[in-house]
């Protein structure tokens, strides 16, 4: 069920380029073609190439980071409970956030990203940068709007979901232009079946949101007072598949950074071995580790290459179990962690002693941790292998996001027809 019509070989599909007009495209870049060092991360950091977002959300991401190092270690002094310093942290994260932002725009302008210098100019080259940065500040404002309350969750989700689900609207009904000669292979370009696959992932996803175990908790001091702790099954939310991504976008970019360079050597090629594709234009693997980890194109070419689908299937599995598990220790949503949490609360769960609170919470947290990260991993398996547009990385991160806004808005909703008293 091909979405898209036959041609003579040679002929060109008269339609416009998607990509040039879904984002508002920078002005005065002299090219964007060629490989694409950063095609991996984009997803995950809500970017498009050659567009006033090509940034994203890095310079966000990166100051967050650097100061959580810092005040993680003590090098940075600040308590929380003063509304001063928690002011100054914040402040000082946005200002980093715009020198990061500035830093990124110059480095790909110099890089070459865009044309050599000499192409681009030193006008054209100040107006890019100027672009790059203003995009960046309007992006942490944006995130800063929605963490002051004029809006629901956090700035970063909503732009990842954003670009997640307009990559796949685009890719399931935007016309492109293409070249149909006999060397392009139109089975890899997106169909019906494609756009199936994507919706039925969608449904998916969301029914296995709902599972959870509920546990009664109740108040020692407030007779009467009964609340609830739900236990999700994707109890660690997006995480694995986040991390999962960090992991697999990094060792991309090594890889091909090492192989442009050392293409020779046995190491590299034994990291992975590269090659441009005709139809996309950026680099995929074919060889080495890069070239395992990564899904395969289609079930036939599962099929095709059964140590490959097999092994990209085992470490898929292993990594989100294992990367769930360890993010609910350094997240602080641990059982120790909750049961913590619990006993400063002065809450209790009916018919066990506050002691086996703990252990209560073990029987429960670990195994949902990690076996929500199965899940996670075998949908994102099951995405890839059906073709599913947008990537299984993609449409988890999609929809566990807009989940989580459901969820926040249904509690918004709920608190407000208790505050009115209906």
């Amino acid at each position: 069920m091909g979405g898209f019509s036959s041609t003579a070989p040679g002929e060109t599909v008269s339609c416009y380029s998607a990509r040039s007009s879904n984002q508002l495209p920078l002005y005065g870049i002299h090219s964007t073609t060629g490989a694409d060092p950063f095609y991996w991360m984009r997803a995950i950091l809500a970017s498009n190439r050659g567009t006033v977002m090509e940034l994203g959300i890095t310079p966000i991401v990166t100051s967050g980071l650097v100061m959580q190092l810092l005040t993680g270690s003590k090098i940075i002094e600040v308590d929380n409970n003063v509304r001063e310093d928690r002011a100054l942290l914040n402040g000082a994260q946005k200002l980093l956030g715009i020198l990061i932002a500035f830093g990124e725009a110059v480095a790909y302008v110099v890089s070459g990203m865009y044309g050599s210098t000499d192409q681009l100019g030193i006008g054209n080259s100040f107006i890019i940068i100027l672009q790059l940065c203003a995009a960046g500040i309007i992006v942490i404002c944006l995130d800063e709007l929605l963490q002051k309350g004029y809006g629901l969750g956090s700035g970063i989700s909503l732009f990842i979901a954003t670009n997640i689900c307009e990559s796949v609207i685009w890719k399931a009904f935007s016309p492109t232009t293409i070249n149909s000669g006999r060397e392009l292979n139109l089975k890899n370009l997106p169909n019906v079946t494609n756009l199936l696959a994507t919706i039925l992932i969608f449904l998916i996803v969301t029914y296995l949101q709902g599972f959870r175990v509920v546990l009664p908790v109740r108040s020692k001091n407030a007779r009467g007072q009964q609340g609830s702790y739900p236990i999700k099954l994707f109890y660690t939310s997006n995480m694995p598949i986040i991390l999962h991504s960090a992991l697999i976008t990094n060792l991309y970019f090594i890889s091909q950074l090492l192989y442009k360079r050392y293409g020779g050597n046995f190491l590299v090629n034994l990291l992975g071995i590269w090659k441009e594709s005709e139809y996309s234009g950026h680099s995929i693997p074919v060889g080495g580790l890069a070239y395992y980890v990564t899904a395969p194109s289609s079930l036939a070419d599962a099929a095709a290459n059964p140590f490959h689908a097999l092994f990209y299937v085992v470490f898929m599995l292993s990594v989100c179990a294992l990367f769930s598990k360890t993010w609910i220790e350094v997240s602080g949503s641990s059982a120790r962690d909750v049961a913590k949490q619990l006993k400063e609360q002065q809450m209790v769960m009916p018919g066990h002693r506050e002691s086996n609170l703990q252990k209560e919470l073990n029987r429960y947290i670990p195994t949902a941790a990690a076996f929500g990260g199965v899940c996670i991993g075998a949908l994102t398996v099951l995405a890839d292998f059906m073709g599913a547009i947008g990537s299984g990385t993609g449409i988890l991160l999609a929809v566990t996001i807009i989940y989580q806004y459901f969820e926040t808005f249904e509690k918004e909703k709920a608190s407000e027809l208790g505050f009115f008293g209906f």
